[in-house]
């Protein structure tokens, strides 16, 4: 086996990008091909865009503020409180929107991706959400690049 060499970010050091969704995305951490790890910001009363991930799953830990996430997988469908100390997934393939709740403070959520995020314009699908994303240029695709690896803090 070959061995990795260790890194180290910094989150001053990395750059806050639109993700796809609409929602501000600063990348913490990549293990290419294997798993990343992002930062999402919604403001306060904001909706999120509806996508579903081509390739990549997530795990996302709510940090800051409260929402709503909406998640459907074929005929199954559920709206979930976000709240300070949850933890929900994204499977692969599940249609998701989220929006932070009005007059609380932004919605801060840490998410691990596996594998790392690709960066492809055809990783995050348009998908029908059950609310209307204000504010959001519906041509997503000029956002679709998505989280890339933050920079490596060196020695």
């Amino acid at each position: 086996m070959t061995q990795q060499p260790y890194r180290t970010w910094q989150l001053a050091d990395a750059v806050d990008v639109p993700a796809p969704d609409g929602s501000t995305v600063t990348p913490l951490g990549a293990l290419p091909g294997v798993a990343s790890m992002a930062r999402f910001e919604l403001a306060a009363g904001a909706v999120a865009r509806a996508v579903s991930h081509a390739t990549v799953q997530e795990i996302w830990h709510v940090v800051a503020g409260s929402g709503r996430l909406w998640r459907r997988q074929g005929d199954r469908e559920e709206v979930t409180a976000l709240l300070v100390g949850i933890t929900v997934s994204i499977p692969l393939g599940t249609a998701f929107q989220f929006r932070a709740d009005e007059g609380a403070d932004a919605l801060v959520i840490l998410a691990a991706t596996v594998p790392s995020w690709p960066g492809t314009e055809t990783e995050a699908r348009p998908e029908a959400g059950p609310w209307q994303a204000e504010g959001h240029d519906e041509d997503h695709r000029r956002d679709a690049q998505g989280p890339g690896p933050a920079r490596p803090v060196r020695p």
